[in-house]
């Protein structure tokens, strides 16, 4: 069966919107052939249990039979707690609607927007559009998922059309905000070093985290490099990208290395220990806007486009997949070249 690459890449856009955000959960009620979402309140994180081994699912297998191996599919998948909760709790909802014996091979489209009409019109809450989007995620995942499995031949829900408004554009810093960070950031070689690697390299907080003193390379200090290896969890750990870096970062890491015993860790902290490292230097530059490690990723990627690299190039630098990159290039373009 051919699945559409467009609604599968606005899939995953809301669930990396739901796993940021942790709203309430809702719910979509199908119109025409768009969808219309109402609120409903969301699960609890709970831990799991163990993962098992269930037996292979048919199109006579029940929605109960199908939690374990679908909470299992989702772990596997590096999913979240939140989003395998949130998940689990929306094919409870759906199953106790249709009933839980029900055959996953029985289950049409109708059924499908029926539940969503109920949830709908019987909530009376305000929908919140990425919650009430994942909704509608939840059901391609699910039944897209059956389908990939061989358990049903046809998926009901390919057909739902996943509708979600563009994100706001952050609001980028000024050259003379980014000058007067640095400025600050000079003030200390941690913070310095810290806003280097994400201004400069476009390094994500958890890459920043991630990095090991091996990961550095100031063979030549005029021109240092850095390396990010993709966790295991993403299906890219033989991969990896070089990153260059402005020649002085050789002489900042050092002096960092010196003041702060750095060991094999660059970063020995938590993530929110770089938070408070860079909201120092940003209140020190006087920069009155929200400075995030995110909006400094940010004003890489846009700087980037602007020097006239191309859009695939960047897509490698930022080490984003085909998926994440649709959103974040319309993003980019959006700031970078605004009409």
């Amino acid at each position: 069966m051919q699945k559409d690459p467009q609604q599968e890449i606005q899939r995953d856009a809301v669930l990396a919107d739901a796993e940021r955000e942790h709203h309430n959960g809702q719910v979509a009620t199908p119109v025409g052939n768009s969808t219309a979402l109402q609120e409903l309140p969301g699960a609890e994180e709970t831990p799991f249990p163990p993962v098992s081994q269930a037996s292979p699912l048919t199109d006579q297998s029940s929605l109960a039979e199908c939690v374990v191996p679908y909470r299992q599919e989702l772990m596997l998948r590096g999913k979240s707690n939140y989003t395998v909760t949130c998940f689990l709790s929306d094919l409870k909802m759906f199953s106790d609607f249709v009933g839980p014996d029900t055959p996953v091979g029985r289950l049409s489209k109708e059924n499908l927007t029926d539940w969503l009409v109920k949830l709908k019109y019987g909530s009376g809450h305000t929908a919140a559009p990425k919650t009430m989007a994942r909704r509608v995620t939840f059901l391609k995942n699910f039944f897209s998922w059956l389908a990939s499995a061989n358990a049903i031949r046809e998926d009901p829900a390919a057909s739902l059309t996943l509708e979600r408004p563009l994100p706001p554009l952050p609001e980028l810093l000024f050259a003379e905000e980014v000058h007067a960070l640095l400025e600050a950031a000079s003030e200390d070689p941690r913070c310095q070093c810290l806003v280097y690697l994400v201004l400069f390299a476009g390094l994500k907080k958890e890459e920043v985290m991630r990095l090991r003193l091996h990961h550095i390379d100031l063979t030549d200090p005029r021109e240092p490099l850095v390396t990010v290896q993709f966790p295991a969890s993403t299906g890219k750990q033989h991969r990896e990208r070089r990153l260059p870096l402005p020649p002085e970062f050789a002489n900042i890491f050092r002096s960092y290395q010196q003041q702060y015993h750095v060991g094999d860790e660059v970063f020995k902290c938590t993530d929110r220990n770089l938070n408070y490292i860079l909201a120092r230097a940003v209140k020190a530059a006087e920069i009155k806007k929200r400075v995030t490690l995110q909006l400094l990723r940010d004003t890489f990627a846009v700087e980037q486009l602007r020097s006239g690299v191309s859009p695939e190039a960047l897509r490698e630098k930022l080490g984003l997949s085909d998926e994440a990159w649709l959103e974040s290039r319309e993003k980019y373009r959006r700031l970078a070249f605004p009409k």
